[in-house]
């Protein structure tokens, strides 16, 4: 669950709305890609080292309750994006962690990230979490690396350490096909997430004591987490103002976590659907530093 907040390549301030290099020339590349990046739309007049454009963004999605989960919930979130006026804005998947770049050009893109794992609790399915302990909701903060091979295709890795809820590391990575038709962008493209032992154990393990209590499942030691999926999504902007996206998503839990009887039926479900819409408003700003 994820928009980008990026700063330029020049210093510029990034805030975000919840709560890291490489350099390559590539002019030819370059060129290519600015002009496959900004939408095909009418932009701010006024171009001035000092005007910002400010994008805040409301997201709304219909995602699993818990990860595994069979049972969905919608959930709402803001995020921002500052730019340069005269600027394009970077290309960002619906399932980005929040993140904003230290080194950004046509090719390479690095900063930090972070990303909040939905917690399990009891209340989410009496009848089937008895006896099971919370697993608290988790904050994952850690480093995103963006490669454009050719300009209509960017590829991203995440690498996060859990710091509340587990402490486990854990990883993505992706790959998206970037199409600009006219005022429209489709994007689509697969998705792997890996996690740890520590991880996995987290929220697909199954202790002696939960499986004693409960009655209906045995203990169990999952070594790792593995997912893959495939996420597609299409922005429809207005103006220089208004845009919309529209996104779902499908992904499956694999190896020994999706072997866990908690993403077994009738405790959960290894096959995890996401839809998803995003409403972004943009204005124009004088610095305020």
């Amino acid at each position: 669950m994820s928009n980008a907040v990026r700063p330029s390549s020049k210093p510029r301030a990034a805030y975000l709305a919840l709560p890291l290099a490489i350099g390559l020339g590539g002019s030819a590349l370059a060129a290519d890609l600015g002009a496959i990046m900004p939408r095909a739309v009418p932009t701010f007049a006024q171009v001035d080292p000092d005007t910002w454009i400010v994008t805040l963004t409301g997201n709304l999605q219909f995602t699993p309750r818990y990860p595994g989960s069979e049972d969905y919930t919608v959930i709402g979130y803001p995020a921002i994006d500052v730019r340069r006026a005269g600027e394009p804005r970077r290309f960002s998947a619906p399932d980005d962690g929040f993140s904003f770049s230290l080194y950004d050009n046509a090719v390479f893109r690095i900063g930090p990230t972070a990303r909040f794992v939905p917690g399990r609790y009891y209340g989410d399915d009496r009848r089937h979490l008895f006896g099971f302990r919370d697993a608290r909701f988790a904050v994952e903060p850690g480093l995103f690396i963006e490669f454009y091979p050719i300009p209509s295709i960017r590829t991203r890795v995440e690498v996060r350490q859990g710091v509340y809820g587990h402490h486990g590391t854990v990883g993505s990575v992706g790959a998206d096909y970037i199409l600009p038709v006219d005022r429209f962008q489709f994007s689509i493209g697969p998705r792997l997430n890996i996690g740890d032992a520590s991880y996995a154990r987290k929220y697909f393990g199954v202790t002696a004591d939960e499986a004693a209590v409960n009655g209906r499942v045995a203990a169990y030691d999952p070594g790792s987490f593995f997912s893959a999926g495939v996420l597609g999504a299409v922005t429809y902007t207005q103006d220089a103002t208004w845009a919309y996206t529209g996104y779902a998503g499908y992904s499956r839990i694999l190896g020994s976590s999706g072997d866990s009887p908690l993403v077994r039926r009738p405790f959960g479900n290894p096959d995890q659907f996401l839809f998803g819409l995003k409403v972004d408003y943009s204005f124009a700003t004088r610095s305020w530093f």
